[in-house]
């Protein structure tokens, strides 16, 4: 029996990637991302009255930004502003 060699991830993996993603895509991949960290961040603030688990998308991207706008104070608009950029 071979022994299994190791996932590769971290240095590495980021320098030897396979992957190919067109920049609009990749951009999209970190509105995403960071839209789901700022739910998580603000959740008690501006999302109380939604599921947790919520699961955001990049069609929920403007509308994490309306709420963090809506019910946020000044740090919150200037984050949403970033996120809709």
């Amino acid at each position: 029996m071979s022994p299994v060699p190791p996932p590769v991830s971290g240095r590495r993996g980021g320098i030897r990637s396979r992957r190919v993603l067109a920049p609009d895509a990749a951009r999209d991949r970190v509105r995403v991302r960071e839209a789901r960290r700022l739910f998580t961040a603000y959740y008690a603030q501006c999302f109380w009255s939604f599921r947790r688990d919520l699961r955001i998308t990049l069609a929920d991207v403007a509308w994490v930004a309306d709420q963090m706008r809506k019910h946020g104070g000044m740090e919150e608009w200037r984050r949403a502003a970033r996120l809709c950029r």
